[in-house]
């Protein structure tokens, strides 16, 4: 964890984000402030049309605040331009989802190196890191299996993989667990907590208090506003999983 005084990976000040205007508008976040220093592990929670997945999409840069202030690593995202903003999503933010968002024609291998190529990493090392992402949870075997051959909790481990893969600062997960079983979720779990030991930054959404036990600060969202913010001793799960992603810097084609 960062000395308190660090600059926070995130730093949100009254953000408000409206859609929509007149009457039709929609308050989606009436005046957030958020700070996650690196090394923290936060569940957002709140129920549907609270705010909360509006709040990911613009931690994620997938979305801009109508007011307010955005800090990611101390940057002001307001100031950042098209190109700029994608080379971030790209390259300090790992994303997962729900739904996986797996390219169906493509391997296991193939989806966790579609990130790295768009970093421009060279292909040797863009198969080396994938290859080591895959290893980290537990897929080593299912390098060449396409998501339609694979399990729910499988295809979510590989979403997982793609997300590690450019060896981001952040990872965002949104629902992670949602489509999956217990077995698989405890697995998603165990491969969180342990990227959590290793210094990774992670914040997630989710539904289930079951799921939210298991991060170290939990952030409750009601009618676009924060109304809790508690830190907890988080549930001891499983043993983290061994293996550790020997990552060298990117190397990117000229």
């Amino acid at each position: 964890m960062s000395a308190p005084d660090a600059v926070p990976v995130i730093r949100l000040w009254q953000v408000v984000k409206t859609y929509g205007q007149g009457d039709a508008a929609v308050h989606a976040l009436r005046g957030v402030s958020l700070s996650v220093h690196e090394g923290d592990y936060v569940a957002i929670m709140g129920a549907s049309g609270s705010g909360k997945s509006t709040l990911m999409s613009i931690l994620g840069c997938l979305d801009v605040q109508t007011s307010g202030r955005y800090l990611l690593d101390g940057i002001d995202v307001e100031t950042l331009d098209d190109d700029e903003l994608a080379e971030i999503r790209n390259r300090k933010i790992g994303f997962v989802f729900q739904s996986f968002n797996l390219l169906s024609g493509s391997t296991a291998l193939q989806n966790v190196e579609l990130p790295l190529t768009y970093a421009r990493v060279r292909p040797g090392e863009r198969r080396r890191r994938a290859g080591a992402a895959l290893e980290a949870v537990g897929l080593a075997q299912r390098l060449h299996h396409r998501p339609a051959a694979m399990s729910g909790g499988e295809r979510q481990r590989v979403a997982v993989a793609r997300a590690i893969a450019v060896n981001p600062s952040l990872i965002l997960a949104d629902e992670p667990t949602g489509n999956l079983d217990s077995v698989a979720t405890a697995d998603v779990l165990r491969i969180f907590a342990s990227l959590n030991s290793e210094g990774r930054t992670i914040v997630l959404i989710t539904h289930e208090n079951e799921v939210a036990q298991h991060a170290k600060r939990v952030v409750r969202v009601k009618d676009g506003r924060i109304v809790d913010d508690a830190r907890q001793a988080p549930i001891v799960g499983p043993p983290p999983m061994p293996a550790h992603l020997p990552y060298a810097p990117a190397e990117a084609s000229a």
